[in-house]
């Protein structure tokens, strides 16, 4: 299964605004929702054709609301997203899958409560699935996450988050050295999401 990820733009609630609207909320009607890093809405679709049809679908919202829209595709990486640009790249035949692992993108993750020690809970809900953080605000008819607290994803030691509290921050673009992915220096963080980009997305 092809995941797809939309991040939100600072000053927005992803969420709230792609799925209190009708149209985004009936392109999203089919896909169960997850919410793998704060202020992001997740998907799971068939393909790498699909996840790209479905964001073309949403580009009106996409360009207001959306800061990054990736999509992470097995057959090309088990833990490394592709960005938007890239996946179309691949499903329209302009680039292999073992062409796209030069050129990145690294965002730090930061987990709260990582210095505290303590362990990740899920945001709090009203019975209902849906976070109180996320809740529609307007009386809007808005569809809960069936899952609010899903799976954030692999990070980079094949471990699976389980809460929706992981923070990206500051991405590093950096280039693949002898196969290896170059540390995130930018700060102190605790995990890394390492994004695929194309040739012409990449600025040093």
């Amino acid at each position: 299964m092809t995941r797809v990820c939309l991040v939100g733009s600072p000053d927005v609630n992803v969420r709230y605004e792609l799925l209190s609207r009708e149209t985004s909320r009936e392109a999203l009607a089919t896909y169960q929702l997850e919410r793998p890093f704060e202020n992001t809405l997740a998907l799971r679709t068939v393909s790498v054709g699909a996840a790209v049809s479905l964001l073309n679908d949403l580009q009106w919202y996409l360009v207001r609301f959306v800061d990054e829209a990736l999509v992470l595709e097995p057959s090309v990486s088990e833990t490394e997203w592709l960005s938007r640009e890239l996946a179309e790249a691949l499903r329209n035949g302009d680039l292999e899958p073992g062409e796209t692992g030069e050129y990145l993108k690294v965002y730090g993750v930061e987990y709260p409560d990582a210095e505290s020690g303590t362990a990740e809970t899920p945001a709090t809900d009203g019975g209902d699935g849906v976070a109180d953080e996320d809740a529609p605000t307007d009386g809007t008819d808005a569809p809960a996450d069936e899952d609010a607290t899903a799976s954030g994803g692999v990070d980079e030691r094949g471990r699976t988050r389980t809460a929706a509290a992981g923070r990206l921050v500051e991405p590093l673009y950096v280039r693949r050295t002898d196969g290896e992915v170059p540390t995130y220096d930018l700060r102190d963080v605790d995990e890394t999401l390492v994004v695929r980009l194309t040739e012409a997305e990449f600025t040093p």
